[in-house]
């Protein structure tokens, strides 16, 4: 293969200066030293050679280093780094750099490091870093870093970072740590950090940290965040709106017997962050807690309301596994409610419910107790 290709590049050079190949035949050492001139008007069918300039593509190029085709591209290009169409390209576009269409691209388009199409793009791109579109971006689009696009989306976009549409995107949106869309998303939405919609949302979107303004579907993550209103399900251990009243809890009970927690409450669900000291007696050495509960609040007569919450807890209990107790617990437990808000800013409220807790290691369970609290609501 390399004899043929040097054969045919010294035919290249013999030839250079002929009147333009009929047969659409352009063999290149150099993008002035061809057997076809990229002058315009003439086609290329079959090209070979190092660094090629042409008119237009209808068939297949291979170079060395780089094609440059001044108006369309139809067909196959492959250049061991660049390959360029200043109008229109649709085809298979391969390179270990780069490939830039000027205007709109259809087809398959790989590379190393970048996709670059300034219209729209429609089919397959693959990059080792970037896809960009100033345009719609269609198809299937994966990269290692970042997919974006200029204007819509839609398929399956999967990047190592991030993928954005300003406009409105339809599919599969899977992005290593953000997927952002400015307008409506209408699918799937995976991130391993946050999904952000700037207007509507409808479908279902999955990652620590989700927001939309509005919508309708399903937000699964660590915190959920509507503007407006959602028509769906908010699953996670902060479901928040603008609605929302983040409020602080300080109480005193049997299960860790000092405890401060934040409760975020809407209409009729909340769920509460806190941590708990001393879980065995005062008389130990220093024991600890953290917890999560959610729970439904239902109101009774006028500022009073009666809620009934799930939680877990985890349990550290340091210094004291050496005198015995175990290192570390968890336990699962269940809390009825009594509160009586005197006005927006303070409630207090009365306890009782059910601790089972259990060894993480082992199979059995560690102790089972009622658990009785009491403290106040602020803000």
């Amino acid at each position: 293969m390399n004899i043929l290709t040097a054969v045919l590049l010294l035919t290249a050079v013999s030839v250079f200066g002929q009147k333009n190949s009929s047969a659409g035949i352009n063999l290149s050492l150099w993008k002035n030293v061809s057997t076809q001139k990229h002058t315009p008007g003439n086609k290329t069918y079959f090209n070979l050679g190092l660094l090629t300039h042409m008119n237009e593509l209808r068939g297949v190029s291979f170079n060395v280093l780089g094609s440059k085709v001044n108006r369309n591209m139809a067909g196959l290009q492959l250049s061991g780094f660049v390959n360029q169409a200043m109008f229109n390209a649709s085809g298979v576009q391969l390179s270990s750099l780069a490939n830039i269409t000027a205007r709109d691209f259809s087809g398959v388009g790989a590379t190393g490091i970048l996709n670059l199409v300034a219209g729209d793009s429609k089919g397959i791109t693959i990059a080792g870093f970037s896809n960009i579109a100033g345009g719609s971006q269609v198809g299937l689009s994966l990269a290692g870093l970042l997919n974006m696009s200029g204007d819509k989306g839609a398929g399956v976009s999967f990047a190592g970072i991030g993928n954005i549409s300003p406009v409105d995107f339809c599919g599969v949106m899977m992005g290593g740590f953000i997927n952002v869309t400015g307008q409506t998303m209408r699918g799937v939405q995976l991130a391993g950090l946050s999904n952000i919609n700037a207007m509507d949302m409808y479908g279902v979107q999955i990652s620590p940290f989700n927001v939309t303004v509005k919508g309708k579907g399903l937000q699964l993550g660590l915190v959920n965040y509507y503007a407006e209103n959602f028509n769906g399900f908010q699953l996670g251990l902060v479901n928040a709106n603008p609605n929302t009243r983040v409020q602080w809890m300080i109480f005193g009970g049997s299960s860790t017997k000092i405890n401060t927690a934040a409760r975020f409450k809407n209409d009729l669900f909340y769920t509460i962050i806190g941590v708990g000291s001393h879980y065995l007696d005062f008389g130990d050495k220093f024991s600890g807690s953290l917890f999560y509960r959610a729970g439904l609040s239902i109101p009774l007569y006028k500022n009073l309301s009666i809620s009934g919450d799930l939680g877990y807890q985890h349990i550290e209990n340091f210094k004291n596994k050496d005198q015995g107790f175990p290192k570390r617990l968890y336990a699962l437990e269940s809390r009825i409610n009594l509160e009586y808000s005197f006005n927006s800013k303070l409630a207090l409220f009365a306890t009782g419910g059910y601790s089972h807790s259990r060894h993480y290691n082992q199979s059995h369970t560690y102790k089972n107790r009622a658990i009785i609290e009491a403290g106040i609501i602020l803000f």
